[in-house]
């Protein structure tokens, strides 16, 4: 998924940097991503591999796209040797979540 036609109008990030922010969540699926489920219709789950700064990575991140994308719900948690990424989101933007979901698979394959 190439174009940025699947981020919601809803987004607040200028139009400019969505290419850039994308590609900051592409590197960091496409490097870390150990597995992803949908454990309900409205809740991504991600396990990312830890690593030196991969914890200060994820949540600076996050804190980032939850500024521009109030609607996702990100909560973070560390274990061993991972970061564990649950992404939550309202019913009315249930559509982005399947489409990052389809995104960040796509991105974990690439490992």
């Amino acid at each position: 998924m190439s174009d940025l036609a699947w981020v919601p109008q809803s987004c607040t990030l200028p139009t400019e940097e969505r290419p850039l922010r994308v590609a900051e969540w592409d590197a960091l699926f496409s490097e870390r991503l150990t597995s992803l489920s949908r454990p309900q219709p409205l809740h991504l789950r991600l396990d990312l591999a830890g690593g030196d700064g991969v914890e200060d990575r994820v949540r600076d991140l996050v804190e980032r796209e939850s500024e521009c994308c109030s609607f996702f719900t990100f909560t973070t948690t560390p274990g061993q040797g991972l970061i564990r990424l649950d992404i939550s989101v309202d019913q009315a933007h249930e559509a982005v979540l399947d489409s990052l979901a389809m995104r960040t698979a796509a991105a974990g394959e690439q490992r």
